[in-house]
This record gives C-alpha cells, structure tokens and sequence, in this order.
C-alpha cells in the first residue's frame, strides 16, 4: 500500500494507494493533526498512523504547504507542483492542460504540455484567491460555502481585491440594499478576476481546477464562460495533491 500526504495550511489530506487505484482518502485539520496525531524527533515529524485508524504503507510521499519545515519520518518529500501534476493528469488522464489550484491560502497555475511541466505561477503571499478570502465573505454575507457558489449572474461590481479590505466593502454594499444573490456572485467574479491574469499567461484547453475552491460551481461557470475553455474539475478536487504523491509513490517503487 502506498500512501500520499498534503499537508496543507488548512487541511492535512491523505490518500492510500493500491494497485494503481485509490483506495481510501482523509482530510483532517491542520492544526488538530499536528497537535494529536504527530511529534518531533530529530528535526522530523513521526505520524502516529495508527491512533489515525490508517495502515502503515509499503512506502510514503508528502508534499505541500509544510513540507519545507516539517519531513515526515520514514517519508519521502516532493514538491506542491510535482505532486499537483501527476494528481491532475492521474485524475482526468490528461497530459496536456493548464492546472489551476485554488486552496485554502494560496494560488498555484501550472502549464502541462505532453505531460511535462513547461512554465508555472504561484501567489501565496495574498489570500484574495483562496478558501479563506471565500470563507470570511461567506460568513459576512451569512451564508453557507455551498450557497454563495451557486452565484453568478448580475454581480455586484467589487473593486477591492483585499481580503481584509474587502470585507469592509462588501458591508458597505449590504447597506446599500443588494441582494443577497448579486453580492454572492460579486465575491465569485472577485476570485475570478484575481486569477484572470495568471491564467492567461499559461492558459492552454482544457482548464483543469483543483483544490478546495474548485468546489465553487459558480467560479468554474465564470471561467467556462470569460475565457471561453472548457473547465475540468476532477472527482476529488482538494485530494489532489495527495493522490500525486501516491502516483509518484508507485513509479519510485
């Protein structure tokens, strides 16, 4: 069995491996994981697997937001790219497209061309284009994540792409009077617009969209329909990662 970890800034995603499918995936909280289920020995991170419920794998990769300060005993480190890579091209049986991942703090767009890397961005110095920027508007609009993705006709024009900013804004706009409906689609086509340029300096067909925010229905329509691509989003989105560090897994053996 092989076993795939991204150790992300808001969820540690897990994935197992056998025989070249998947066979189980878990998410658990950042913070909760280091502090229940992982301790420090010698400058690495030894993961208690089984107060996890997991079995110890044949062999362990991980990648991702920890992975430059955190090693995993009896683990093998990759890069976010590598693994994102093979996680979309295992996923969708794709080798040529554009990778957009959205996740819970940073941005990362990758240029896939007969399954290579050629080019790359990341931003992970803003949250204006991630899960947390959607989650604080959601909570001021006081709706679910499910809800505001079902968004985007009419929006509500949002000039502040500050995601501390931007929640004084969005008041604002509320006291105003607009709806509901049109401030959610407005949050939507902020990300959106955020991105817009990263995406076109690498844009190839087809668009495949990744991690937590490609769970936004509404934000996959908005691109589809500004960039006029066709958009993939592949059974397990945020898993992506992970499910990359099981495929390489399986080619090191």
């Amino acid at each position: 069995m092989l076993c795939g970890m991204d150790l992300g800034s808001r969820y540690v995603k897990v994935a197992l491996m056998e025989n070249d499918e998947i066979t189980g995936t878990y998410q658990f909280d950042t913070i909760e994981f280091y502090r229940k289920y992982g301790r420090k020995e010698n400058d690495e991170l030894r993961v208690d697997f089984a107060a996890l419920g997991l079995p110890v794998a044949e062999k362990l990769v991980s990648t991702g937001y920890g992975r430059l300060t955190v090693k995993i005993a009896g683990g093998e480190t990759i890069p976010e790219l590598k693994a994102h890579m093979l996680g979309a091209m295992y996923q969708t049986g794709k080798e040529n497209f554009t990778l957009l991942d959205l996740g819970g703090q940073d941005t990362k767009i990758i240029q896939v061309m007969n399954g290579k890397m050629v080019d790359f961005i990341t931003n992970d110095k803003c949250a204006a284009s991630s899960g947390r920027y959607l989650e604080n508007m959601a909570k001021v609009l006081g709706i679910t994540l499910d809800e505001l993705s079902r968004y985007y006709q009419e929006p509500v024009d949002l000039s502040s792409t500050c995601a501390v900013f931007g929640e004084s804004e969005l008041i604002g706009k509320i006291v105003e009077g607009y709806s509901i409906d049109t401030l959610a689609a407005g949050v939507n086509y902020t990300i959106f617009r955020r991105v817009r340029p990263m995406l076109l300096k690498m844009l190839t067909e087809p668009v495949i969209f990744t991690g937590g925010v490609a769970r936004n229905e509404a934000l996959k329509t908005i691109i589809e329909k500004e960039l006029s691509v066709e958009v993939i989003v592949p059974p397990k989105p945020q898993l992506n990662g992970a499910i990359g560090c099981c495929v390489y897994a399986g080619e090191a053996l």
